[in-house]
């Protein structure tokens, strides 16, 4: 369970990002974070994993409280949390299967990580992930070759290989077309429900928030005004998050999509036999 109390985010240039925000993740669920910029969404995601260090309030996964752990307690934390960047955050000249392995760093020694030697079922699972989210035969190729999609894929599977007990997710369509935009969040939140792994994400898109959440949260001015289903965010509630406009489109075009189940599927593949022993240990 993730806990957050009266959290406030102060810059040093004084500017108040949030102003204690409270809320609390109790089961396996998307949870879409909404908001205009400068809202505070992307301070909230990085106050969880201190990415940014909070000014003052708690923040505690499964009752351990992240804002009082020292350096490494941290790391092994965040180990706990994975993310999933808007910039992709890949190494650019190394494998899509380099990459994805890197998301095990934290449990292999200095020596195995130097010299890429990771243990046999690290291997397979990056392989079997590798398949889910749509990139199986790509383990070879390298990040700098892939769309902006594909990249966003092996952040996906990269942050799963961390078996995180939380997945923090920030802006991932924001360079995307809207099919891949759909494509990936959906296959978030496919791969959430499938792991039982709650998943809080930063989102632009308000339709596809509504058609891919379980709750969204709405930020207004780094204060939380919104906490319900997305059935329940209608054009007042967009109103109160973002100020006055004719939001009856948005509302009408989520609804329309929801209510057609948001058309393909991701064609993950089928599983298949793989040779592991050139990177494994």
């Amino acid at each position: 369970m993730l806990q957050i109390s009266d959290l406030v985010k102060v810059y040093p240039n004084g500017y108040r990002a949030l102003h204690g925000v409270s809320l609390t993740v109790s089961e396996p669920q998307i949870v879409a974070i909404i908001g205009s910029s400068g809202a505070g969404k992307s301070t909230l995601i990085r106050c969880i994993n201190r990415l940014v260090e909070p000014t003052s309030g708690s923040i505690a996964l499964d009752g351990v409280e992240i804002t009082r752990l020292g350096r490494r307690e941290l790391r092994a934390m965040r180990r706990r949390m994975g993310m999933i960047f808007q910039e992709y955050n890949l190494v650019e000249r190394l494998t899509v299967m380099e990459n994805v392995l890197s998301g095990r760093l934290g449990t292999v020694t200095f020596w195995q990580a130097l010299r890429r030697r990771y243990p046999p079922e690290d291997v397979a699972m990056a392989f079997e992930l590798l398949e889910r989210v749509g990139l199986s035969g790509r383990e070879n190729t390298r990040a700098d070759a892939l769309s902006g999609g594909q990249r966003q894929r092996v952040g996906i599977a990269r942050a799963l290989m961390q078996k995180p007990d939380l997945l923090l997710v920030d802006e991932p369509t924001a360079s995307l077309d809207p099919k891949t935009s759909r494509q990936i969040m959906r296959l978030i939140r496919e791969l959430a429900h499938e792991r039982g792994t709650p998943a809080l994400v930063n989102i632009h898109d308000v339709g596809l928030a509504r058609l891919t959440a379980d709750r969204i949260i709405g930020l207004k001015e780094g204060r939380l005004v919104f906490d319900a289903a997305p059935d329940a965010l209608s054009a007042d509630a967009l109103t109160e998050i973002y100020g006055e406009e004719d939001w009856s489109g948005t509302v009408d075009d989520a609804d329309r999509r929801r209510g057609k189940g948001d058309g393909e599927g991701d064609g993950a593949g089928t599983a298949r036999e793989i040779e592991a022993e050139a990177f494994a240990g």
